[in-house]
């Protein structure tokens, strides 16, 4: 009952509309990236997801993936590894890797629209091929020219792919105390020897092999996060030539069984002298480590977006056919037995705050992957150096925000139905399930944001808040004068004023305690967050409102951005409350009192 219709119209009008990003793409030489062959691409993704994947969620979560103790395999739910053939011969694996790798040359940007419509579809299957690109972006930016040859063009083409084994089981956020070990052997290899959890797509039917890479200490490491160097070990064990010979040693030991994502199976891997390559320098790991990251923390909000998508999608579908009660102000339809429950306020407030965090993170996101084409394609150092202070500043907002929405958004559309949607079959209950994980992995919120209040604005000076207060500013400056968008732009210029003070402020106490950061951060992200969606939503009703657009577009932009602007971005006083309010009473109760 559970269905999914990718939103291709407004998709199109974030990217190319509102973001211009037909202008960025043409800057940077992208000649595969020209509107209608993008269009063209978008829609042929829509009928993949819609029809291949999306069936398989309910599937997926009812089957979960079967483990084989005696020989450590891995069956994947019915149907997975058939859209996964699918997925490859359509090309899709590489979408953006470069052609010389096997890839369609299109923009990281472009991908996150197909990532978008797979996480909604299906976000357990989803998982496996996110991981693959967070090892294509390790290869790419830090593997030697054979390993790329080797290892690189095998995951573009689909035909292996990628994990990342980062996490132990004494060992998650803190990778200062990583204990696997990576010892030399003959030719250049390593023996690796240790226990990886956590492990996504860590064993499965899709493919031969599986590329793990995988974090590891070198005997004459220095302590501490200083000592970790990457690796690459394969499942099967691969020649320099790209020979590929036995079964290496590493072995899916487990696998977990999770609240969510059960299509998604997350593994123990165990590394018993396996061999492997290193992966750029000694003791550099964490440089290649955080390629992945990043890479995965931006595709994780994806997955929050998707998320979001999909029910509110399934959510609206109901309040419009399920028939319950009279409206307070009298009979909307007195030919029916009852009114349509979307005529009541409360269902509107759960409706329009999924359609305003959702279509408002949709921008929020593209530009964040707009920065990363910049970043990979530019000739100017300036330009490049820019787009990545901006999207340092943005990553850790879009991974956390949008998955904390998530999990706001797919409970307000499950309470939409009721009793209905703690009902299995209505396929509501999964998708909140399913989004809990999202805050968690690659990052947990709390992670997300000491990372940006204390990493991005305090220690590197604020460089790419700086940036986006300009933009914010620029915008209200240059609309200034437009009557119709007063509503909005007032108030947004005052948020970005407020918005620098807040930070001077918090600056200011942590210097004399710097618990200051920690207390404040969480609720800084959030405030971050609504500021960042009150400048997306007055710049998409400015363009909608200069464009050439359906009049019900322009007035359901309109609309929408009103609630946001009335409903949603108040959030940022409690924040600030919260921000203003200091250390002092998180920290005054001793730990020993906490059970008195």
């Amino acid at each position: 009952m559970n269905t999914y219709k990718a939103p291709v119209r407004d998709m199109s009008f974030a990217l190319f509309d509102v973001i211009q990003a037909e202008a960025i793409y043409a800057k940077l030489g992208i000649e595969a990236a020209q509107r209608d062959i993008m269009d063209a691409a978008l829609e042929e993704a829509a009928k993949f997801n819609e029809n291949v994947l999306a069936p398989l969620n309910s599937v997926g979560d009812r089957e979960g993936c079967t483990f084989d103790k005696a020989t450590g395999n891995v069956k994947t739910p019915t149907g997975f590894k058939e859209a996964y053939t699918q997925f490859v011969e359509g090309g899709w694996a590489g979408i953006t890797a470069r052609a010389e790798l096997g890839g369609m040359d299109l923009p990281e940007s472009f991908g996150v629209l197909m990532k978008e419509m797979i996480d909604a579809a299906n976000l357990s299957w989803g998982n496996y091929p996110l991981l693959s690109h967070g090892a294509t972006e390790a290869l790419k930016h830090h593997g030697e020219p054979w390993q790329q040859e080797v290892f690189l063009k095998a995951i573009v083409e689909g035909r292996w792919t990628g994990t990342m084994c980062l996490t132990e089981p004494h060992c998650g956020s803190d990778l200062g105390l990583l204990k696997t070990r990576a010892e030399p052997i003959a030719d250049g290899k390593y023996a690796i020897t240790g226990t990886k959890i956590f492990i996504t797509g860590g064993e499965h039917d899709f493919t031969d092999n599986i590329v793990h890479l995988v974090l590891a200490r070198l005997p004459d490491a220095p302590a501490g996060t200083k000592g970790i160097s990457l690796f690459i070990v394969p499942k099967m064990k691969v020649a320099r030539d790209g020979s590929v010979g036995e079964r290496n040693a590493v072995r899916c030991g487990s696998i977990e069984h999770k609240m969510g994502i059960h299509g998604s199976v997350t593994c123990v891997m165990n590394f018993d002298g396996a061999e492997g390559y290193l992966i750029g320098q000694p003791n550099k790991g964490l440089n290649a480590m955080f390629t992945m990251m990043n890479t995965a923390r931006l595709a994780v909000g994806i997955q929050g977006l998707g998320l979001i998508d999909r029910a509110y999608q399934n959510a609206l579908r109901y309040s419009r056919d399920r028939l319950q009660m009279r409206a307070l102000s009298g009979a909307k339809e007195p030919t029916k037995p009852a009114d349509p429950i979307i005529v009541h306020p409360d269902i509107r407030r759960m409706l329009l705050t999924s359609k305003a965090l959702g279509e408002g993170g949709r921008l929020l996101a593209y530009h964040a992957a707009t920065l990363v084409d910049v970043m990979e394609r530019t000739t100017d150092d300036a330009e490049r150096k820019q787009a990545d202070d901006l999207l340092s500043f943005l990553t850790p907002i879009v991974k956390a925000c949008l998955t904390e929405w998530s999990v706001e958004c797919t409970y307000n559309s499950l309470q939409c139905f009721g009793g209905h949607g703690y009902v299995a079959e209505w396929g509501m209950e999964q998708l909140a399930r399913d989004a809990r994980i999202t805050t968690i992995y690659e990052g947990t919120t709390q992670i997300q944001a000491l990372d940006l209040l204390g990493r991005k604005v305090m220690q590197q000076q604020g460089v790419g808040l700086k940036q986006f207060l300009g933009m914010i500013q620029q915008f209200c400056e240059q609309n200034i004068a437009n009557a119709p968008l007063a509503e909005f732009i007032g108030p947004l210029a005052v948020l970005a004023k407020e918005y620098t003070d807040t930070t001077l402020a918090i600056g200011k106490r942590a210097a004399a305690n710097p618990d200051e950061i920690g207390a404040a951060s969480v609720d800084y992200l959030f405030y971050s967050g609504y500021v960042a969606l009150a400048y997306w939503w007055a710049k998409s009703v400015a363009v909608a409102e200069a464009g050439d657009y359906p009049a019900d577009f322009k007035t359901a932009k309109r609309e929408t951005a009103r609630f946001f602007f009335a409903r949603i971005l108040p959030r940022t006083r409690m924040h600030k409350a919260g921000i203003e309010a200091g250390a002092h009473s998180l920290l005054a109760l001793d730990a020993a009192l906490f059970d008195s």
